[in-house]
């Protein structure tokens, strides 16, 4: 009697073994040809057969918006990068003193008329006596500084131009938490020429009451500001534009600051409708303006103010001494106030003092801004007295 092999376990003929294996391997035999691979069928996941971009590593939240603002820039009638571009040709390379460790030469303004003003935070860029500009196209331009606005630290600058194309500031600009927004700076100086500004997309997180510190220094605006979850404090940044999916402007970025209780680099913008007060301000002549180039200089201590040393080529304003019974005294002028305006305008030294009280005519109401105990504090000295020697 002839038996079948069988396999070592005893359990299946070694031959139906063999033809199963080919069964689970795909191969079977023809009526008329040889051995054949049937194709092997994989089985698709949920998790294949998602789409290539989460294939690629985009997560779901950035996903939704940049659908979010492909949408809105669409039903606004434009696309995102239409929105860039558009938006990128008002936003300007300003370019002047600095150049030092932490001291960049370099900022972000905004155009703000079709005949050249340009709007952009006040700072020791501007503390030159050439500032230039740079705008979309290329162009270099000469600017002039018009005024600042200490409380807001913004700086209003001119250039000559017409048809230039611009932002329009409304008083009535304020956008909720939420809004999607789009920042364009000239970040780390890295855009030079007709070269496109940085861009950056985040989301207005919050909208809250400003309380910074640049070093010991504490910011002297303390008004509402949008609280940005993009990072936006980088050099070169200050004055940059914040546009919603629309291109509106919605906001300028600010100065680099750190949160005064935690210590925390900020990232925010000063709301349109701020810019909008600020601008007026300055082009009315009730915020600041500059000292004229050719005024004679006055001694504050004719005013009972005596200032430290001048030691430096800029040396900070700070107040050493008040006279007694000077009219520094009467109006609460106190040692080691920092002086950063006069009459409303802004001053960065001692040799600046004296110039702004010298461009006030004799009789003219004097008033200091200082900053004190990291407040700003408005002192009232009276009349401007005469220039010693002239009747």
């Amino acid at each position: 009697m002839r038996h079948r092999p069988v396999d070592g376990a005893g359990c299946r003929p070694l031959r139906s073994q063999a033809r199963a294996h080919r069964r689970r391997a795909g191969w079977h035999a023809g009526a008329d040809r040889g051995p054949t691979r049937r194709p092997a069928v994989r089985p698709v996941s949920r998790r294949s057969a998602g789409s290539g971009a989460m294939r690629q590593g985009l997560s779901l939240p950035t996903l939704l918006g940049i659908a979010w603002l492909i949408g809105a820039a669409v039903a606004a009638g434009g696309t995102p990068q239409e929105t860039i571009a558009d938006a990128a040709r008002k936003v300007v390379k300003v370019y002047g003193a600095g150049g030092l460790h932490g001291l960049e030469s370099y900022q972000t303004g905004l155009l703000v008329s079709p005949d050249g003003r340009i709007l952009t935070v006040m700072s020791t860029v501007l503390d030159a006596d050439d500032i230039d500009c740079v705008l979309d196209d290329g162009s270099r331009h000469r600017a002039t500084l018009v005024g600042v606005d200490p409380r807001r630290e913004l700086a209003l600058l001119s250039i000559a131009g017409q048809d230039l194309p611009a932002f329009v500031l409304t008083e009535e600009a304020r956008v909720p938490t939420g809004t999607r927004i789009l920042a364009l700076s000239n970040l780390f100086g890295v855009a030079v020429g007709d070269e496109r500004v940085s861009a950056q997309r985040g989301v207005v997180a919050a909208i809250v009451p400003l309380e910074a510190r640049r070093g010991a220094a504490q910011a002297p605006y303390k008004g509402d500001v949008y609280v940005l979850d993009c990072t936006t404090n980088n050099p070169g940044s200050p004055g940059g534009a914040v546009v919603d999916a629309s291109g509106r402007l919605v906001g300028m970025l600010g100065k680099e600051l750190r949160a005064s209780a935690g210590g925390i680099w900020l990232n925010y913008a000063l709301p349109a409708d701020e810019l909008a007060r600020g601008c007026r301000e300055i082009a009315s002549g009730t915020a600041s303006a500059p000292a004229p180039a050719d005024a004679a200089p006055l001694d504050p201590r004719l005013l009972g103010a005596v200032l430290v040393p001048d030691l430096l080529d800029r040396t900070p304003p700070f107040v050493e001494s008040v006279v007694p019974g000077s009219a520094a005294a009467r109006a609460g002028l106190r040692p080691d106030d920092l002086v950063i305006a006069v009459d409303g305008r802004s001053v960065a030294s001692r040799a600046a003092v004296q110039q702004a009280l010298g461009g006030l005519a004799a009789g003219d109401p004097v008033r200091f801004t200082v900053m004190r105990d990291r407040t700003v504090v408005d002192c009232d000295l009276g009349p401007r007295p005469r220039s010693p020697g002239k009747p």
